[in-house]
């Protein structure tokens, strides 16, 4: 009875301890499984138009991308595909949407009709201090408007290039030279030039370039920034100041389902990195162009600087306020407070134009 009974114990202790061993060795397959999980690198395409050699992808969006995988520890990867190779600009907003790339960085201009509220940040007569200021007021007026069309992708940051002028073949000293002149702009500023007698042709800025050498149009409205950044000085002659006309808004977003794929530490990273190079890089970037083209093209390349009389400034302001009047119209036919969005980014804009 004895030896039946101790071995009763031993086959009791055995399996004991086989249980022990399997639960040990289940556990660290599940914990190398879960190791293996976290240190995965998530590879995100990045699609954008400007060229390689430009500020935006040199001092934004190649550090931006280094800083977000230093924050996520190597597990997030952005690989940036500048100089439309992976898309054209005016299809990066839908490819990102689709899938076809994980971010994007492009013009809401560039889509016309498809971001109706953000269009309120390019209206003409809205005037901005410097490009600072136009990017606080639409990062700060995006938020706060929270826009559904931009609803379907997660936004990084938005950055504007503030005020614009007019780069010509031809002098433009008054309303009349303008008149019938061929003009490269898109969005709004179509409709602005339209309103002021000119010929809008719609292209990305990456076509303006050999349009303009091919004499397809004599001009273009935008930041001084495209006489160098884009070699527009080489093929226009003059500068006409218009700083009530023209800002241009930018946008880096994030398809949703890769986005919501994320950790939410990885995700906390993400948006941490986005504030900083927001503040620090975006919002003056395209300042510091404008500044260091205006002297290259005036000292360089010979450009010759016009400003318009008080009188053909008042004229051209009056000229493009139905604009204004339009979006307050177009937004209540949408069921929306066109008003009130309007008013909202004039009072941002104070508020920025004071501090900045």
């Amino acid at each position: 009875m004895k030896k039946r009974t101790g071995r009763s114990i031993n086959f009791k202790l055995l399996g004991r301890g086989i249980l022990l061993v399997l639960l040990v060795l289940s556990l660290v397959f599940v914990s190398g499984c879960g190791q293996t999980a976290s240190t995965q690198t998530v590879e995100l395409k990045l699609a954008h138009f400007f060229p390689a050699t430009h500020p935006v992808e040199t001092q934004l969006i190649q550090p931006w991308a280094k800083a977000i995988g230093e924050a996520t520890e190597g597990r997030v990867k952005v690989t940036s595909y500048s100089g439309n190779t992976l898309m054209q600009a005016d299809a990066v907003y839908d490819g990102v949407v689709q899938g076809s790339a994980d971010l994007g960085l492009s013009c809401f201009s560039y889509n016309r009709g498809s971001f109706p509220v953000s269009e309120v940040f390019e209206l003409p007569g809205i005037k901005y201090a410097n490009s600072k200021v136009a990017s606080k007021v639409a990062w700060d007026g995006i938020r706060q408007l929270n826009p559904k069309e931009v609803q379907d992708t997660k936004l990084m940051m938005v950055f504007a290039t503030g005020p614009g002028d007019l780069y010509t073949k031809v002098p433009i000293n008054t309303l009349e030279d303008l008149k019938g002149t061929e003009i490269r702009a898109t969005g709004l500023s179509a409709k602005t030039l339209k309103n002021l007698g000119a010929i809008p042709v719609a292209m990305a800025q990456s076509e303006a370039y050999e349009s303009l050498l091919k004499g397809v149009v004599k001009g273009n409205l935008g930041p001084i920034e495209v006489l160098q950044g884009w070699k527009q000085a080489e093929v226009t002659q003059y500068i006409t100041r218009t700083p009530f006309l023209y800002n241009n808004l930018f946008y880096i977003t994030m398809n949703q389902g890769k986005w919501n794929s994320l950790g939410s530490n990885d995700q906390k990273a993400i948006e941490a990195v986005n504030e900083k190079f927001f503040e620090e890089v975006a919002i003056g970037l395209w300042d510091k162009q404008n500044e260091a083209a205006l002297k290259y093209a005036v000292d360089e390349k010979g450009m010759k600087v016009i400003n318009l009389t008080q009188e053909e400034e008042d004229k051209c302001i009056s000229l493009v306020k139905p604009v204004q009047e339009d979006f307050v119209v177009q937004m209540n036919q949408n069921g929306l407070q066109g008003q009130e969005i309007l008013d909202t980014v004039k009072n941002i804009s104070d508020k920025y134009n004071k501090e900045y």
